[in-house]
């Protein structure tokens, strides 16, 4: 394993973990995430593929540069940051959780699919913005809004906690993870899990036109990002399949961590 960094077009530095060798397969985490969110989903990948988990600007390690997050261009700018520094210039999947979606589909309205061999969206929109198609967000995300973006931590606190088990789905063997994404959540600063719903950016025309195989995993109960939202992408990406997790929530990777990898694995090695 090694932590790395690499700077963006606009001069922020995005950090990243490397696991394994193979096939380079980069993890998007959500909002207010960081790339420790994949919990052990990410090594048991890393024992297959190369594994690129990347800390999104203003999360985790990577900088906070005070801007870009209304800009894809930026988003998109960080990632191939990423990938030219790790020298990656094909046959990379990007797998998107929540918000990563959307940041994985600037990347592909900036940069195409020259680099890119599939893309993964877990519980993923791949865009954002009010009366955009395909981008409502969820019962959950609408009750934790606006309190989540709150300076105070009390106020903070009680707003993450309306998404309950969303994250994990239910299970007593859940709560290490379920402290963890809390954790990183409240670790995110507020002005950033603030701005990054301050933006509109529509992507369905990029979505029509990728010529890469796409995969679509949504938890049919999704409280946070709703399901109509996956379905979006798999009725616009030319070659996308979808699995749709009955009564699932968001956090896939970690509800059933099993299934996910098995799907997940099934798309990556169908690939060319």
């Amino acid at each position: 394993m090694a932590i790395r960094d690499a700077v963006s077009a606009d001069g922020t530095r995005i950090v990243y973990r490397v696991t394994g060798t193979g096939r380079p397969l980069v993890l998007l985490h959500g909002w207010a995430g960081n790339l420790r969110c994949w919990g052990a989903a990410a090594d048991e990948l890393a024992e297959r593929y190369r594994v690129i988990a990347v800390d999104l600007r203003g999360h985790g390690y990577s900088d906070d540069p005070g801007a870009g997050y209304d800009d894809p261009k930026a988003w998109a700018g960080d990632v191939a940051a990423v990938l030219a520094a790790e020298g990656v210039d094909a046959g990379a999947v990007l797998l998107g959780w929540s918000y990563g979606g959307i940041v994985a589909t600037d990347y592909l309205a900036t940069y195409g699919t020259s680099a890119v061999a599939g893309v993964v969206y877990c519980g993923a929109p791949a865009h954002i913005g009010r009366d955009v198609p395909g981008a409502a967000p969820g019962p959950s995300m609408e009750k934790a809004i606006p309190g989540v973006f709150d300076e105070a931590a009390g106020r903070a606190v009680r707003a993450f906690s309306v998404f309950g088990n969303a994250n994990t789905g239910p299970g007593a063997d859940k709560g290490v993870d379920a402290q963890r994404l809390f954790g990183g959540s409240l670790a995110t600063p507020p002005s950033v899990r603030k701005a990054l719903f301050y933006r509109t950016i529509d992507n369905t025309e990029t979505l029509r036109a990728l010529d890469v195989p796409v995969l679509v995993l949504h938890g049919t109960e999704d409280p946070v990002v709703p399901a109509v939202n996956g379905q979006y992408i798999l009725d616009n990406a030319p070659d996308a399949r979808g699995s749709f997790w009955e009564g699932a929530l968001h956090g896939l990777f970690i509800e059933d961590r099993p299934r996910f990898l098995a799907e997940v694995s099934a798309f990556i090695d169908a690939l060319e």
